[in-house]
């Protein structure tokens, strides 16, 4: 055990003395847990819309007053005719026009009878729908409240609700993948490295003629990273509590376990690659564009896997930040217990046994 808490202590000393190692360790968690829920979001806020309005009354203006007040969008100079609008779509200034007929005020009271020309951007066909489908629903709700009374035959109001996520966070989409890719990049990256460290330097003869065991010295490297990267994991959960406002609604405990659990899957695909390259380079290169595409696009939390072909399906079950997104989304976001997530910790566990296992057969007791 002395053997052992003295070669961790030496792993210990290798990263602190790495200023690289530390920036990866703990300055990348933090810029993409801070991208991902602050500039990457599938919301959309603060579109330049542009609007023309020819009536000139109360109705527009206080159509108007609602569109400014919106967080969806920031109203820019108003149009002065149809050429303009074209010249602001040519400049991108605008993604939506609006345009008020001169007569508006009459016919609002007329059911259908008020029209609002709504102009979108469509060349990104998404971000066109949802601002139409905004303004639509700005339209709509005041026309609602000038007519609480008016009964259209056959209405239909349908009543909506958002289930784990009623205040529509948009950085509850993103905090469980990234935090996996995070795991999976990191945890890999600087572990892949280790063992070709040790061969790079020179010093892997004196572990090899040591009365240390290969088992030691795999769990050796591994300690390390493994306690650092929950200090990775407990920032992470700081800061998406307090900057990003993403409530924690399950286990504490649980959510730690599984993290562990999947941390160590991490580390031992690690390991592996260490054990199987010769540099440093190809490890880093192997663990972090082997291991980051398949997070992002394999996952489910940037892509949805029920839209891919299924060949692509079948080869995500082998990527382990599939199961773990699975369970923090579960855990997390859902307040669901153990009982909801034991295939997924099961698979992981058996994805832990079996990369450790090939790992520790990998690992060379002689130098070529």
């Amino acid at each position: 055990m002395k053997q052992l808490l003295a070669f961790i202590r030496k792993e210990f000393y290798h990263v602190f003395r790495d200023k690289r190692t530390l920036l990866i360790l703990f300055g990348l968690p933090i810029v993409q847990i801070v991208l991902f829920g602050f500039a990457l979001s599938s919301e959309v806020k603060n579109i330049g819309v542009a609007i023309q309005d020819n009536a000139h009354d109360v109705r527009s203006h206080e159509i108007i007053n609602r569109i400014k007040t919106s967080s969806y969008f920031q109203v820019k100079t108003p149009i002065i005719g149809y050429d303009d609008i074209e010249n602001r779509f040519k400049e991108g200034s605008i993604k939506c026009a609006v345009i008020f007929p001169s007569n508006f005020g009459n016919d609002i009271f007329r059911t259908g009878g008020a029209q609002i020309q709504v102009i979108a951007d469509a060349s990104d066909p998404n971000t066109a729908t949802i601002l139409t489908n905004y303004l639509t629903a700005i339209i709509n709700n005041y026309q609602q409240e000038l007519n609480p009374n008016t009964k259209l035959n056959y209405q239909i109001v349908p009543q909506l609700r958002q289930l784990y996520n009623e205040e529509q966070n948009g950085s509850l989409n993103f905090i469980p993948g990234v935090i996996a890719l995070i795991f999976m990049i990191v945890s890999t990256a600087l572990t892949s490295v280790s063992i070709v460290r040790e061969k790079e330097l020179g010093t892997m003869e004196i572990l090899l003629v040591s009365p240390f065991k290969p088992i030691m010295v795999l769990i050796a490297k591994a300690i390390p990273y493994l306690v650092l990267s929950l200090v990775n994991f407990t920032i992470i959960l700081l800061l998406s509590v307090f900057l990003l406002k993403v409530e924690i609604r399950g286990s504490l405990l649980l959510l730690f376990a599984e993290s562990i659990l999947f941390i160590i899957t991490c580390l031992s695909l690690g390991l592996l690659i260490s054990n199987t390259t010769d540099s440093q380079q190809t490890a880093m290169l192997t663990s972090m564009m082997g291991m980051m595409l398949p997070t992002m696009l394999l996952t489910g939390f940037m892509f949805p896997l029920e839209n891919m072909p299924w060949i692509f399906r079948v080869i995500s079950h082998i990527v382990p930040s599939r199961y773990y997104y699975a369970i923090v989304k579960a855990v997390m976001l859902k307040g669901l217990g153990f009982s909801y997530v034991w295939q997924e910790t099961l698979i992981l566990a058996g994805m832990s046994s079996v990369l450790l296992t090939i790992a520790l057969k990998k690992f060379k007791a002689r130098l070529s």
